[in-house]
């Protein structure tokens, strides 16, 4: 893996070898403080909006701190280095899954992209991505 991150649309694209995780998630929300608290230090991310604490937990600590867990999703994390200064990839991804009736939630970190989709959809939404990457190659 190169160390420097990649920011052309193309080479993000076809750098981007997308992974399926196993395990289940679910987005979760809370404005209890409290809860909010615990839950953290059990998420794989969370965010802070104006409504309360959202969080991304795996859909058994999920089912433990109470949450609804009725959409469990998967991630598929492309694993190109992408830049966060890289413009294009969120976009075609989207568009790819949108195009192929799968809903997404992509989430970017520092180092990867993360795409959490319906885990019904795992296997066509991992289909589509390798398609994508390899019509940009």
């Amino acid at each position: 893996m190169t160390t420097e991150p990649v920011r052309g649309t193309r080479e993000m694209l076809s750098g981007m070898t997308p992974s399926l995780g196993i395990a289940e998630y679910v987005f979760c929300t809370t404005a209890d403080v409290a809860l909010a608290n615990r839950a953290s230090h059990d998420a794989l991310a969370w965010f802070r909006e104006d409504e309360g604490l959202s969080l991304i937990l795996d859909t058994t600590q999920a089912r433990q701190y109470g949450f609804n867990c009725a959409l469990p999703m998967r991630r598929i994390t492309l694993t190109v280095f992408s830049s966060l200064e890289g413009i294009g990839l969120t976009a075609a991804v989207s568009d790819a899954l949108t195009r192929n009736g799968i809903p997404c939630n992509m989430v970017a970190a520092y180092h990867h992209d993360h795409v959490f989709i319906p885990s019904d959809t795992a296997e066509r939404a991992m289909a589509v991505l390798i398609e994508l990457q390899a019509a940009s190659a």
